[in-house]
């Protein structure tokens, strides 16, 4: 098998094991009524698991870069925003602090899923802009 191949399939799978790890633990999230409920307690296995995809993705993904001589789409851009944007928002989510809104935490939690949804949209989709 060709090692781009390889590192894509990693990249993707990493893509899927965060969708799953996302999904639950928003599901912990999401059903939380009291603003004095433990939101960061989660189970470590779950936080280790979207820690480990989230960082293979930038690693592979950086390979990708490499590997394709820096050559990128004009949506490229708008990828890497996006992934930011849900990156800082689960920050906002999931940050150990009391001074955080219940509803503050969810909002965060549906911005990073919209992101995430735009992500892949962008990926399925490739629009040619001009």
């Amino acid at each position: 098998m060709e090692l781009h191949l390889i590192i894509k399939i990693v990249h993707m799978s990493s893509v899927a094991l965060l969708i799953v790890a996302f999904l639950l633990r928003a599901s912990n999230l999401l059903l939380t009524q009291e603003n004095d409920a433990p939101i960061a307690k989660g189970s470590t296995a779950l936080i280790g698991l979207q820690h480990l995809s989230l960082t293979w993705i930038v690693l592979t993904g950086v390979t990708l870069l490499i590997m394709n001589d820096l050559q990128v789409q004009p949506w490229f851009y708008a990828k890497i925003i996006l992934f930011l944007v849900m990156i800082s928002s689960l920050i906002k989510a999931y940050k150990t602090d009391e001074r955080i809104l219940l509803v503050q935490r969810k909002a965060g939690l549906v911005i990073s899923g919209v992101a995430l949804a735009a992500i892949i949209a962008l990926v399925m989709i490739k629009p040619v802009f001009g």
